[in-house]
């Protein structure tokens, strides 16, 4: 029987029976959203990025008849204002932000879902808060050390180096030694001409490498993928180059040295075998530190969680988690 036969897939498309706005500290306000089942079991999706945003597609990765769903776009991103602002954007403000929202919609406790930098940020929550959190549903594991931002800006080539030397060609040669500071320098110029070949260059490199399976659009010798929208590319690019220059977990370890406040949390993560943007390895560390988590390597999958593997990985994922209260 075919795969795709067998295993889950993403639930069908439904619209939020409610949202709003949320000011947090100045000058942020986050948009958020609910949908399924208003009596439901909590879970809130974290977004990747840093930078990205919460898609209709994202609330597809659960039962809406068991799961009152919630997502959010985190600062600067998606729909929250202001667009990629990276005033007051840290760890631990999106921790706060994501805590004032569950008070906000009066919950007491949740389970947290999170993909990529949503991994990242979920474990940050939920160390710092493991009193409210369910469970962990976790993908494509990062953990913002040094070795992984290196590996982001220069070890990626070593797979996809067409997609790597587009990314590079942006930058004049005599800059290239340091291209986080060169693409930061850019993408923070006031000038529309200055920032938009950048964030463009920065998502469209991002973006060839984050699925094993190409579309035609995105192949390796293809100089044209498609294209994000501008602004929201900004909020991408510049988001991101703004937490890897700043590196912001002191030490840069520390999701790894405080494991012990989530190790009673029941938790999955699911990996991509073939994952460049997050590479195994980071996973493996994770678990080994923390042997309690159900470690699912998806063979036949990149980093996007919406590569067929992954995604029923996912949504069998949150079917196993409907049974825990």
């Amino acid at each position: 029987m075919p795969r795709d036969m067998m295993k889950p897939d993403l639930y069908p498309a439904l619209n939020p029976y409610r949202q709003g706005i949320l000011a947090v500290t100045a000058p942020h306000q986050l948009y958020w959203e609910e949908c399924g089942n208003p009596t439901g079991k909590p879970v809130v999706f974290l977004h990747g990025g840093p930078g990205g945003g919460a898609s209709p597609t994202h609330r597809r990765f659960f039962d809406p008849a068991h799961y009152r769903i919630i997502l959010f776009d985190q600062r600067g991103c998606g729909r929250s204002m202001p667009l990629a602002c990276i005033d007051d954007n840290n760890p631990d403000a999106l921790v706060d932000d994501i805590e004032s929202l569950r008070q906000h919609l009066n919950i007491d406790q949740w389970l947290v879902f999170g993909g990529s930098w949503g991994s990242t940020l979920a474990l940050a929550y939920a160390q710092t808060h493991p009193q409210r959190v369910t469970g962990l549903i976790l993908r494509g594991i990062f953990l913002m050390q040094r070795y992984e931002i290196d590996w982001f800006l220069y070890g990626m080539r070593t797979v996809f180096p067409e997609a790597w030397q587009r990314f590079a060609d942006l930058i004049p040669p005599a800059e290239r030694d340091d291209l986080l500071e060169s693409y930061y320098k850019r993408l923070m110029d006031p000038d529309r001409s200055v920032w938009v070949p950048a964030a463009r260059a920065w998502c469209a490199y991002e973006t060839a490498c984050s699925s094993l399976f190409q579309p035609p659009e995105n192949s390796a010798g293809n100089n044209n993928p498609p294209l994000m929208e501008e602004n929201q590319a900004l909020a991408l690019a510049r988001i991101e180059a703004h937490y890897f220059r700043h590196n912001h977990f002191m030490p840069e370890d520390k999701l790894l040295r405080e494991i012990d406040a989530i190790r009673h949390i029941p938790s999955i993560i699911v990996q991509g075998r073939y994952d460049i943007v997050c590479p195994p390895i980071t996973a493996e560390r994770l678990r080994r530190m923390w042997p309690e988590v159900d470690l699912v390597i998806v063979p036949d999958a990149g980093h996007s969680a919406m590569e067929p593997g992954i995604r029923s990985a996912l949504v069998e994922a949150s079917n196993a988690f409907r049974s825990l209260r």
